[in-house]
């Protein structure tokens, strides 16, 4: 996927604090065998030398270059051999004093053969999910805290439902979606009234995808679009590039949470710009939660037959219908 170079700087940073952390643990363990078991200092000492006896071989390239190296293979194992027996005799293991890695694979590099390390991108993806602050900002977002007693159990003959049904299985789908992912077909639109709990459950899913490592971005539908305006419409060469950073996350993070649609200003600029994010994402096979207080009809004639067509057709619908939860954990 495209980096964010500021992104991917700070991640970087964070691997090199732990390079340098690890580092700093392995000379302390060192030092501590060095004072405690001084044979191994020597036995370390001898080892250091068979190295420059073996960068002078390989210069020099003797006659008998590769009796001298087998030879001193042969010494090196024996030393080895004798200080894992002092370690293992001072009750530490054998691997106490190997160099120490946050990351085997890459050794704290953030390279590996195929390209950037999956290290690396955990720590790019937490970069780019801090700004979930905004609807992580309780605390308490989780599946086993969303309250289905909140909901009216007795049949609504207007909505023609029972709300706390509708809300059991909006509950359902999202765990399950947020369990299986990345590994899921679908994306999912949550309809209904203000205050229903649409936007606490999009936070229970990101922690969840968020924890996994996968990259999520959130936004609500007048920020998001507004972005794609100032992208075209920027006043300053820095405006662009900010404008141009936010569009490409919510294009290309794994899960992007969109909230509020239809509560921004409707324009040709703000249609255009859901039409973008909403198809580009689709197309590449990338993964959305919508959350809006329209109906389907209403997403229609608000949004035109082309964004309702993707909206109706690939999204898993999940409608909410009861009393505003807010005024009811006020009362």
């Amino acid at each position: 996927m495209p980096y964010d170079g500021q992104l991917l700087a700070r991640a970087r940073a964070e691997l090199e604090k732990q390079r340098t952390e690890n580092e700093k643990e392995h000379a302390r363990r060192l030092r501590l065998c060095y004072a405690r078991i001084p044979e191994i200092a020597r036995i370390d000492n001898e080892m250091r030398a068979q190295m420059r006896e073996l960068l002078r071989l390989t210069i020099r390239r003797p006659s008998d270059m590769a009796q001298q190296i087998a030879a001193l293979e042969r010494e090196n194992l024996e030393l080895q051999a004798q200080r894992a027996e002092k370690l293992a005799e001072n009750g530490l293991p054998i691997h106490y004093l190997d160099d120490l890695y946050s990351c085997p694979k890459c050794k704290d590099t953030g390279n590996a053969a195929s390209g950037p390390c999956e290290c690396l991108n955990r720590l790019y993806n937490k970069e780019l999910t801090k700004e979930l602050g905004v609807l992580l900002k309780n605390g308490d977002e989780c599946f086993e805290n969303f309250d289905l007693t909140l909901y009216p159990e007795q049949y609504d003959p207007v909505r023609r439902c029972i709300p706390r049904e509708l809300a059991e299985i909006a509950l359902v789908s999202c765990k399950k979606f947020a369990e299986n992912f990345p590994a899921v077909s679908s994306n999912l639109l949550l309809q209904g009234a203000p205050g229903l709990g649409k936007t606490y459950l999009s936070a229970c899913v990101a922690r969840v995808v968020a924890k996994k490592g996968c990259s999520v971005c959130y936004d609500t539908a007048a920020s998001a679009l507004s972005a794609f305006e100032r992208q075209k419409f920027a006043r300053s060469p820095e405006e662009q590039e900010q404008a141009n950073r936010r569009v490409e996350r919510m294009l290309s993070c794994d899960l992007m949470i969109l909230d509020d649609l239809g509560t921004e200003m409707v324009s040709p600029m703000s249609v255009s710009a859901l039409y973008t994010l909403v198809n580009s994402r689709l197309v590449s096979g990338k993964k959305t939660i919508i959350s809006t207080n329209l109906s389907d009809e209403e997403i229609e004639k608000k949004y035109g037959g082309q964004i309702a067509s993707r909206l109706i057709g690939e999204f898993l619908h999940l409608p909410f219908a009861g009393q505003d939860i807010r005024r009811l954990r006020k009362s």
